[in-house]
């Protein structure tokens, strides 16, 4: 590892832009995946995920990081994403997005809110909210993963996905590149490999979708060669 900057590339790890353009097959179900987080081959930190109902047709989607080694552990970094978002049309739609991160040199945040009856995005990162039309169906970068994992598992191949961002909503667009054996702490897997198909970013993802919503493991350059691995799985709150 060689730059702080780059602690905050291990929370986006899993939720960079991934999507599906059709309806999902299922609803979520309650679990919590715990990562390996590393950079350059060095392990650095590690990410745990959970997703559970939180009332009134809500649902909760967490990816909190912490850096446990190297430079990750002496600056103190840890991050968090929580994403609340509503299942609508068999899809997951955000509804309130928030991150943090702090370490000993920096700290940064995000809070995101739609209004679905106005059709509005508002963002907000400590100066000031900005504005722009929401879009049906739209997630956010936290939620995308779970989102590309539920359409894997109802078999599509070819997905796209509004994503929002800080100024406006991407229509991100991946597929699956091919079908390979993957080996990580949580086990062997045959596992479909995600590219993204409108950017030049290097960004790989396996995913075994008949098991889990989430991927088993995931590797970009963008961020400093991060790659994340899947250590544990378990179903329920």
């Amino acid at each position: 590892m060689t730059k702080p900057t780059s602690i905050r590339s291990i929370a986006a790890g899993l939720v960079l832009a991934l999507s599906t353009s059709a309806a999902l097959a299922a609803t979520p179900t309650p679990f919590t995946a715990t990562y390996q987080v590393s950079q350059g081959g060095q392990v650095m930190g590690e990410a745990v995920v959970t997703l559970k109902p939180v009332g009134n047709g809500l649902w909760e989607y967490s990816n909190q990081t912490h850096g446990t080694s190297g430079l990750a552990a002496a600056l103190g970094a840890n991050s968090t994403e929580t994403t609340r978002f509503r299942w609508n049309n068999n899809a997951p739609e955000t509804v309130i997005y928030d991150y943090h991160m702090d370490a000993a040199i920096k700290s940064k945040q995000r809070h995101m809110e739609v209004n679905w009856t106005s059709n509005q995005v508002s963002v907000d990162e400590g100066k000031g909210p900005m504005t722009y039309p929401s879009v049906p169906g739209m997630v956010d970068r936290n939620t995308a993963p779970l989102a590309i994992g539920m359409a894997l598992r109802g078999g599509q191949q070819m997905v796209a996905l509004p994503v929002a961002v800080k100024r406006n909503v991407e229509n991100q667009q991946f597929k699956v590149a091919g079908k390979d054996s993957v080996s990580v702490p949580a086990g062997n897997f045959q596992a479909e490999r995600v590219v993204r198909s409108d950017s030049d970013k290097a960004f790989s993802a396996w995913y075994a979708p008949q098991k889990y919503p989430v991927p088993v493991k995931l590797a970009q350059s963008d961020g400093g060669n991060l790659e994340l691995q899947l250590v544990s799985y378990k179903n329920g709150n």
